[in-house]
């Protein structure tokens, strides 16, 4: 076989159960899957074709990811979570049966200058505590109150949870109320939860519920759904082993030395595939059917690991730096970032192969 063999395996019977399992969790709620950052970096066209027939609509972040994936093919309404940039954006909306999240009085402009029958489904996104994006409270019952004309019986009141995933937070609660409080005050549908908000917090639950990490086999925190299975497993070979002597160092910097006679396995990956640089020593990867340890820094194309107590290690064998047994959490906490950033940051030069 040609070429690198340093893939990413994504198993679409596994993300198929991870919705199955999620919608489960808040079953008087309609589930979004969202598929922004190319699916969380598993690719959001084939990630699409395999929830096609059980999920009702997508989100992603923006029109341009949106626009793509009509040009492949996908038919389901696409909600926008960033909205849109111009007025241009929200006439075209329509045309593509994009949804649109309005969050500042100029939208709601763009939209009341298109003739009724050209204006897009569209949200309206409430600031409660994450502020990032929406109206504020204190302007929220001004903007409705002015364009009670172009609410709709499908025009939905969104908010983000900025803690759902620390159970005891406060604000999750505070800001689940608030939202709720609004979406009965006008007689509107609401939509609270992320993944996080499905699982830990109930309450939170709405009309549409927006399923992004937890479709993908991760959770924050990790242990918050053991039932979810994950997506990504990431492969790549040993390319060269080396025996070295105690008190040799490894990599960069000799930034490791080591205290006994030592194997080094050598693995076809790096930072430019999108393993985290700031991983650190003792970051563990799975071969063998045993973690090894990762020594010295991570080089761009390369990484190492101490691999002594593996005496069967050939060249050609396949190291599971995340997926079935090592999990992307772990990994990414070890180089204190999150799942999120390992996902999606994984190189295009990194081959993916589908499982169906």
């Amino acid at each position: 076989m040609v070429g690198r063999q340093t893939f990413a395996t994504i198993n679409l019977r596994a993300l198929q159960h991870n919705f199955s399992v999620m919608s489960q969790c808040a079953v008087a709620s309609k589930t979004i899957a969202v598929i922004k950052a190319d699916a969380y970096g598993h690719g959001a066209k084939q990630v699409a074709e395999a929830l096609a027939s059980q999920v009702e609509v997508f989100a992603v972040a923006f029109i341009d990811e949106a626009l793509v994936l009509r040009e492949q093919g996908i038919t389901q309404p696409i909600l926008l979570l960033e909205g849109v940039m111009d007025s241009e954006e929200i006439a075209c909306a329509r045309q593509h049966n994009f949804w649109v999240m309005i969050h500042t009085t100029e939208h709601f402009t763009w939209l009341r200058n298109l003739p009724e029958k050209q204006r897009p489904v569209f949200w309206i996104k409430i600031d409660t505590g994450m502020h990032r994006l929406g109206f504020t409270l204190q302007k929220t019952a001004q903007a409705l109150r002015d364009n009670q004309d172009l609410l709709k019986p499908d025009t939905v009141l969104c908010s983000h949870l900025a803690c759902a995933d620390e159970l005891q937070h406060p604000l999750n609660l505070k800001q689940t109320g608030l939202l709720r409080e609004l979406a009965t005050r006008y007689s509107l549908p609401m939509s609270m939860a992320n993944s996080a908000g499905i699982t830990n917090w109930p309450d939170s639950h709405g009309n549409w519920n927006r399923l992004g990490i937890a479709l993908y086999g991760s959770a924050q925190p990790a242990e918050a759904n053991t039932s979810l299975l994950p997506v990504m497993s990431l492969h790549a070979p040993i390319i060269a082993l080396r025996h070295i002597a105690a008190g040799e160092s490894v990599g960069y910097a000799q930034s490791y030395t080591v205290t006994r006679a030592t194997t080094i396995a050598t693995v076809a990956i790096g930072y430019a595939d999108g393993y985290p640089r700031h991983a650190t020593h003792g970051a563990r990867a799975w071969l063998n059917n045993q973690f090894v340890p990762l020594v010295g820094r991570v080089s761009m194309d390369m990484l190492t690991f101490d691999v002594t107590d593996l005496p069967q290690v050939q060249v050609g064998d396949s190291v599971e730096l995340w997926g079935e047994n090592m999990s992307v959490e772990t990994v990414a906490k070890n180089a204190s970032s999150i799942s999120y950033e390992l996902l999606t940051r994984l190189s295009p030069r990194v081959k993916r192969r589908y499982i169906k």
